[in-house]
């Protein structure tokens, strides 16, 4: 090969390098400029002071001051003392003041507890125990708050009067007595009385005295993750056995139909309950521990899986009335979990509704039993039969009849 052709073969060649390398490099340009021309939507951000982090470095920075003006003082006071001078500040003075400061900002907090948060407490109670719950519950507030305050300014009312002046001398009193008794003997009688207090309040909730004449209604509340299951007693008025070993698809409770209390439950989707009627709650789990919560009933009792608990209460207000005294159109009772029982526990709600009787008894009529045609046949049970259809003729004697007989009353 000629040194020329070898010459013209590479320059081709570097040639082709370059072209290709411009060729990249202006696709590479024109993608660029296209990402730029493309406008990007803007992140969909809160407010920063809503976040965790926000706060964090917040008090890292506080932190951060207050450790910078402590050693500036350090500083300060050393550089007066390394001059031979008096110090230039007074700490007893400076603590003191702070301790009567405290006192005054933590009274303040206590008042704006109570304002703002105390409105948040629980609501109006709509059981026949929950009043006596919020009687309680008050008595005991009031007390611890009594002492709160009072022992509050004990202690920073004394860390201000008698802070250290240089001026006096503190007198040596270890031992009295007589002190000794006073704060033994009276917080033991008022925990005595509050202990007595809770004791028959939760004796009375729990061990009623049935009345014959007005028993309750029977409902079992089944807890799982995350649903809750409602069965009613049905006619009978008997809430039947359940068997875990029996659980499947289709007999998700576990209900055993060989007893016959089991054949005339209902089973719901809401609770429903009369108004001045008593409610026995049976209240049992499918797996982990779940707290069954009414918060405007005072109901709460954990559901232990292999173990059945029960709660009687009785409300007194209906939920239509509850409408009217909060001013609430959209109000509902309420019944949940208040155990944390894994990443699906805010769904376990479900509505309460407070009726009358007449209306309790027209809805519960209205609710399928939880024994289908497809359970019967698993527990080889007689198939219902469907109800036959009279003819008209029949219906318009029937109908005759029934007038005759209001007639006759009459």
């Amino acid at each position: 090969m000629s040194l020329r052709k070898f010459i013209s073969n590479k320059t081709i060649a570097a040639l082709a390098v370059i072209l290709t390398a411009f060729a990249n490099t202006s696709a590479f340009a024109q993608e660029a400029g296209a990402a730029a021309a493309t406008v990007v939507k803007p992140v969909d951000m809160g407010p920063i002071y809503k976040t965790v982090i926000f706060y964090a470095l917040a008090f890292l920075l506080v932190c951060l001051f207050v450790a910078i003006i402590g050693k500036a003082l350090s500083v300060y006071e050393l550089t007066r003392k390394a001059q031979d001078k008096p110090k230039g500040l007074n700490w007893n003075t400076i603590n003191g003041t702070l301790f009567a400061l405290f006192l005054v900002v933590g009274l303040y907090g206590v008042y704006w507890e109570y304002t703002v948060h105390g409105n948040m407490i629980l609501p109006e109670a709509a059981s026949e125990h929950g009043k006596k719950i919020d009687q309680m519950f008050n008595i005991t507030l009031i007390l611890t708050t009594i002492v709160f305050i009072s022992t509050h300014i004990l202690l920073f009312g004394f860390s201000y009067i008698y802070k250290h002046t240089g001026k006096r001398k503190a007198y040596y009193y270890p031992h009295n007595n007589t002190i000794e008794r006073v704060w033994t003997i009276v917080p033991a009688l008022v925990l005595t009385v509050l202990v007595l207090m809770g004791f028959l309040t939760w004796r009375s909730i729990f061990y009623k005295i049935e009345d014959p004449n007005n028993k309750p209604i029977s409902i079992e509340v089944t807890s799982s993750q995350f649903a809750w299951a409602i069965r009613y007693a049905g006619p009978d008025g008997i809430v039947g056995v359940k068997n875990f070993k029996l659980i499947n698809s289709l007999n998700q409770l576990g209900m055993d139909f060989k007893d016959k209390n089991n054949l005339d439950d209902q089973s719901a989707d809401e609770m429903v309950i009369p108004v001045n009627k008593p409610v026995r709650l049976i209240l049992t789990s499918k797996d982990v521990i779940h707290s069954f919560y009414m918060p405007h009933f005072r109901v709460q009792l954990n559901t232990v899986p292999g173990m059945t608990s029960y709660f009687e209460f009785t409300p007194t207000i209906t939920t239509e009335e509850m409408k009217a005294k909060t001013n609430d159109p959209a109000f509902k009772y309420l019944f949940l979990c208040n155990k944390i029982c894994g990443d699906g526990h805010y769904k376990m709600q479900k509505e309460v509704k407070v009726v009358s009787m007449a209306e309790y008894e027209a809805w519960l009529k209205k609710q399928p039993t939880y024994l289908t045609d497809d359970l019967r046949k698993e527990f080889n049970l007689p198939v219902a039969a469907a109800p036959v259809a009279k003819p008209a003729d029949s219906v318009a004697k029937d109908t005759a009849a029934v007038k005759t007989n209001q007639i006759a009353l009459k």
